[in-house]
């Protein structure tokens, strides 16, 4: 039995199967992403999900779907399902028996007498998806028919039937090719088998998106289908189809599939898990490597990039060299928004914990002060010495970020065109950030001789400590102000204070910290991370759900963040070792419950504050996957002999 598989009972409930989905990447920004039933619920969803060139590197769905139907005796099964308003149409999910998601997804079908499982995988670092069809049992002679559904569209985006569109195709080798749209690629669909197309062009109308009718945003399309390939296959038989943006060479099709098979590791576990899902966020295109926050909606972002690529890469066993190219690529498309002006005031000092934690994992120091010194003094300068337009360290050696109607920090939700939680002032991470870069810089500089460093910017150190304190701690309370802006301190309880817990270098003694940590286990920890407010607060929204509005209120309002949930144990373990060790890893094994539940064998972008803890956001994020993996490798370092 594999370690993610599910039965009948289970995939033929829909209310169970639609809430399932599963995501195959090809490492280059493309996915495969649909739920278990083979229906999609959301606009994101497609067979082969493409970054196109042509249009700024945007997302398009080319291939929505691909229905298959079994012939025998000439009575036709349709395997296919889509949901059209409260009717689904065809049911073909009733005839699955079994799914399995390892190294690759396979659905299993019974009907008839006839037994076909489906194999279905993107190809590493190219743009195509193959899916294997194996007729495990038939009676009788049988014929495989594939319907292809095409949309051609961007991911935010919804296909309307027009007149615009070429319905046209190119016949190719075993197959045809379509291109609906000026600007696109061409879709090249091909069979490893000769088939016959039967040329039918009909649009299907008012095909809904349940989850995008949930979440209260238009929901319904409409799908182009151009006809469909059909050709026997025998019992024992294996055909492979391919879509592909290339002309591709049929007579390959077995043996690079085999060949892919190989190199893909097995989910058969809940560390190889986080791992294969790890490595589906860094993608590789042309000379970049790059990490996308998170399937199938968020692209690239450089806050998410920098807090996430230690986990994904040192703790996930890509290494320094993935580590090195991201950071390259980095620095090459965002080193102006590092050094110079940004309203994502404390994104350029996560850049010093990035780097923190790969000199932490190499043991380098001369050689990333020598490599990084000039960016790393660059950034520093600018912060003290105000050339940032909207964050400047005021005399008493504290950052103090404001800009009217805008959210500066990583709490940037907006309502009407406002943020929710601007936090004008000194905000507490952000000076967390900033005692612990400064502290790292000079540890670099003072390891590779650099005095003139030290000298400089050791004194102002001392200066933070003596107000950091002072500034942030609340009389009466164990906890630190979420900030201090121009009416005094806002004393809402928020996880933001953790980072001055959790960081090598912090402003603040253990006796504080201790009380932080308890404060937060009591109100915001849960099962699912760290909550964004504690439940006391009367402005706290237990559940992350209904239209856009109501979840951009909820969003930093008490919603569970997972990417949180590492700066927590790294703290605990800190303060009290070994003895929270256990603890520690009852926290991040909880989530192997999550990995059947969304995006199957990882981990969704946050979770409702209240229990049951629901999921929601992005089914695949980054930052949930790189906190339980830096959560783990913290872990192990209080591993008993």
């Amino acid at each position: 039995m594999a370690y993610l598989e599910f039965n009948k009972r289970e995939l033929v409930n829909l209310e169970y199967s639609l809430k399932r989905e599963f995501l195959s990447t090809n490492h280059a920004g493309g996915y495969l992403n649909t739920t278990l039933s083979g229906c999609n619920t959301r606009k994101y969803h497609g067979l082969l999900v493409l970054p196109i060139e042509q249009f700024g590197g945007d997302k398009h769905v080319l291939l929505s779907s691909l229905d298959e139907t079994l012939i025998q005796h000439q009575k036709e099964f349709n395997l296919g399902i889509h949901c059209y308003g409260e009717v689904y149409e065809p049911r073909g999910h009733k005839y699955i028996i079994n799914a399995e998601v390892d190294k690759a997804v396979a659905i299993t079908y019974a009907v008839g007498g006839m037994v076909l499982r489906k194999v279905m995988m993107l190809s590493d670092r190219e743009d195509q998806v193959f899916i294997k069809y194996t007729l495990l049992e038939a009676h009788s002679p049988t014929t495989l028919r594939l319907k292809p559904f095409l949309a051609f569209r961007h991911i935010h985006a919804l296909s309307k039937a027009n007149i615009n569109a070429n319905t046209r195709y190119t016949e190719i080798p075993k197959g045809r090719s379509f291109c609906m749209y000026e600007g696109f690629p061409g879709l090249n669909l091909q069979l490893n088998v000769k088939s016959d197309f039967i040329s039918n062009p009909d649009w299907y109308y008012n095909i809904e998106y349940k989850e995008e009718s949930r979440r209260q945003y238009e929901s319904r399309e409409d799908l182009f289908v151009p006809g469909y390939f059909e050709m026997p296959i025998r019992r024992g038989e294996s055909i492979i189809f391919s879509a592909s943006v290339r002309e591709e060479n049929p007579a390959r099709f077995s043996e690079k599939f085999k060949k892919i098979m190989e190199a893909k590791s097995h989910r058969d576990s809940f560390v190889n898990c986080l791992k294969i899902s790890a490595k589906q966020f860094i993608t590789h295109r042309g000379d970049e490597t790059c990490i996308y926050a998170g399937y199938p909606w968020l692209d690239k972002n450089l806050r998410e990039t920098l807090i996430s690529l230690p986990g994904l890469t040192l703790n996930a066993g890509g290494g320094t060299p993935e580590f090195l190219k991201v950071t390259e690529s980095l620095l090459k498309n965002h080193q102006a928004s590092l050094t110079g002006n940004t309203v994502m005031t404390d994104v350029p000092l996560w850049f010093f914990w990035t780097l923190q934690q790969y000199s932490d994992f190499t043991g380098e120091r001369k050689i990333l002060w020598k490599r990084y010194k000039n960016i790393l003094k660059t950034i520093l300068a600018s912060y003290r010495d105000g050339s940032r337009e909207y964050i400047r360290m005021h005399d008493n050696g504290l950052l103090w970020g404001e800009k009217k109607g805008t959210a500066l920090t990583w709490m940037d939700a907006c309502a009407y065109g406002e943020p929710i939680t601007e936090r004008a002032g000194y905000q507490v991470e952000i000076n967390a950030l900033w005692y612990n870069a400064l502290s790292f810089a000079c540890e670099l500089a003072d390891t590779s001789g650099d005095s003139e460093f030290t000298k400089e910017w050791r004194p102002l150190l001392t200066f933070i400590e003596k107000n950091f304190y002072r500034a942030f701690k609340i009389e009466g309370r164990d906890h630190l102000a979420d900030y201090v802006g121009p009416e005094g301190q806002n004393r809402f309880m928020r996880p933001n204070q953790l980072f001055a817990c959790a960081f090598r270098y912090s402003p603040i003694d253990d006796e504080a910290k201790a009380k932080i940590l308890k404060s937060i286990k009591g109100e915001l920890l849960t099962a699912r991370g760290i909550r964004t407010l504690s439940p006391k607060n009367p402005l706290y929204k237990g559940e992350y759900d209904g239209d856009e509005l109501s979840r951009s209120l909820a969003y930093h309002q008490g919603t569970s963040r997972v990417w949180l949930l590492s700066f927590y144990i790294e703290a605990m373990l800190s303060l009290y070792g070994e003895s929270f060790a256990e603890s520690a890893r009852e926290l991040v094994m909880a989530f192997e419950e999550e990995f059947t539940v969304h995006c199957i064998g990882s981990v969704s972008e946050l979770f409702d504050g209240d229990p049951p803890h629901q999921p929601h956001g992005c089914t695949s994020y980054s930052g949930s996957v790189s906190s339980l993996l830096r959560s783990l490798s913290l872990i192990d370092k209080y591993k008993t002999a």
